[in-house]
């Protein structure tokens, strides 16, 4: 017996890895199992898990004191994805295995000693991979998800004693039943499929609009008595997307990853996420966070998607303005006391509001019960800074009978799509030399100096900017919206006409409020 024994696992803060050396010393004193390094309740309850685990694959752990330590001490560790590499490090201390070398383990104990799935498996490899550890075993419904990362070497078997006899132990020991087992095939997550845009009637207006948002990445706010289309509309945004790219696919199925046991994903996500949360949903639900280490929320759930709020002034005012941050710079940043953990969320946020409680407060408002108090009070729960990160506000009208009836003259979401996507490619090209691709992502410093426009074209925006009607966020995300007219229109630069245009579709939603 050589008393010690070492393997590696990667403990995960938000989406950042670490490398974790988990060793494992067996000493000459009474039984006991001690855990160190800072473990969570999850991960002390490991101790139990292991001992079963490895008596039921025919290995049962030393009856003498095992003491395993989780370095670095001073990074908090949680979850169950460190049970495979405590079980390894335990049995090569007892002799029992071989020295694994530079493996990575990540994997679950079942009480049977059967390999179970883990969150956040494909985060994890990638960084193994990054730090020169490409050797990793997984569990089987973990496989599929751990060999999208190029470069890893991924082996997965049944159950601890399959991994015990991969790494020298005897045969005659094991007990390998567990082989017989049938494992479940690995099936791709199903595809959310958005509506077709010519099943939306009428409004003509709003769905030039949701084209701009789609072909620019802006965020929208769709203001309309109920019924007009507004959901409708926001359903089909993510249609007029193209797919993610290999970098953004990778990314938006990392943070997926760590959100749920979808160990048995076959495909990288490559359409663009949409969310939806329900009005009563809480700032932890959103943006992120929990006991423990903070987990992503919706908002990061649609990094590179959609988030849309539907009943925007029924969410608590903290959620909404808790958005401000992830809309500027991207990216959410939640500290607690376990630790600090960054999420990407550069999400397109639609907002979509009735105009009153009660919604009736359109046209001549003879229908609407509500005060004028009640009306301001209503509306005024989407605060001045939120509203001010969002490049187009609209008003959607209430539908017609004739607008009904024309619906079947509607453009498709395909034949809208690729005027998006050929609007995105002459953003890319202009951008790409300064870093960015999308108009939503280019900053005023770059507006303001090598894309800027002639005083004659921007005229009518300066003199808004003088007269208080925008601040100097709103004049940057007119530019960027004009620029995205002018891309749809294949223009070089915007002209007054599009300044103009960009200047009606970021005040028109307020300006009946």
């Amino acid at each position: 017996m050589n008393g010690l024994g070492r393997t590696l696992s990667i403990a995960l803060v938000g989406l950042n890895g670490y490398l974790v050396e988990v060793e494992a010393d067996i000493g000459q004193t009474l039984p006991a199992f001690q855990l160190l390094g800072l473990p969570d309740a999850s991960l002390v309850e490991a101790k139990e898990r292991i001992r079963s685990a490895a008596q039921n694959a025919g290995l049962p752990l030393s009856r003498r004191k095992i003491t395993v330590n989780l370095l670095p001490a001073s990074l908090p560790k949680h979850g169950s994805s460190f049970d495979l590499a405590i079980a390894m490090a335990a049995l090569q201390a007892a002799a029992d295995v071989h020295d694994p070398g530079h493996t990575v383990f990540l994997a679950e104990l079942g009480l049977d000693g059967r390999l179970r799935p883990i969150r956040g498996v494909l985060p994890a490899v990638l960084f193994a991979v990054q730090a020169g550890y490409p050797v990793v075993v997984v569990a089987p419904a973990n496989a599929a998800e751990a060999r999208f990362v190029p470069g890893a070497e991924v082996s997965t078997f049944t159950s601890l004693a399959q991994v015990a006899l991969a790494y020298g132990a005897k045969s005659a020991e094991l007990n390998l039943n567990l082989e017989t087992i049938a494992v479940t095939e690995p099936r791709a997550a199903p595809v959310a499929v958005s509506g077709d845009l010519n099943e939306v009637a009428g409004q003509h207006e709003a769905k030039a609009a949701l084209e701009v948002a789609a072909a620019g990445g802006h965020h929208l706010l769709l203001v309309g008595p109920p019924g007009a289309g507004k959901t409708m509309l926001a359903e089909r945004l993510t249609g007029l997307l193209p797919d993610l790219s290999d970098a953004e696919a990778m990314e938006v199925t990392a943070v997926h990853s760590l959100d749920g046991l979808n160990g048995n994903r076959q495909q990288l996500i490559r359409r663009p996420p949409f969310e939806s949360p329900h009005h009563t949903a809480s700032t932890v639900s959103i943006i992120g966070g929990g006991n423990g280490l903070p987990r992503p929320g919706a908002a990061s759930r649609a990094h590179r998607g959609v988030l849309f709020l539907d009943e925007a002034p029924e969410y608590d005012r903290r959620v909404l303005d808790a958005l401000r941050q992830p809309l500027e710079s991207g990216r959410l940043v939640i500290h607690r006391a376990a630790g600090v953990a960054d999420y990407p969320a550069r999400f397109q946020l639609v907002l979509a509001a009735n105009p009153c409680p009660c919604g009736k407060s359109v046209g001549r408002s003879l229908d609407c019960s509500c005060t004028p108090t009640a009306r301001r009070r209503y509306f005024h729960r989407l605060s001045g800074p939120l509203l001010d990160r969002v490049d187009v506000q609209l008003t959607v009208d209430r539908l017609s009978s004739s607008q009904l009836a024309d619906s079947a003259q509607s453009e498709s979401t395909k034949v809208v799509a690729q005027r998006v996507a050929r609007a995105r490619d002459r953003a890319r090209h202009r951008l790409g030399t300064y870093g960015y691709s999308l108009n939503s992502e280019a900053p005023g410093q770059l507006l303001r100096g090598a894309l800027q426009l002639p005083p004659s074209t921007i005229r009518v925006l300066a003199l808004a900017l003088e007269r208080g009607r925008l601040t100097a966020r709103g004049y940057d995300r007119v530019l960027r919206l004009a620029w995205t007219l002018a891309d749809l229109a294949e223009l070089d630069e915007p002209g007054a006409e599009q300044i103009g245009r960009a200047l009606a579709m970021r005040t028109q939603g307020l300006s009946e409020r």
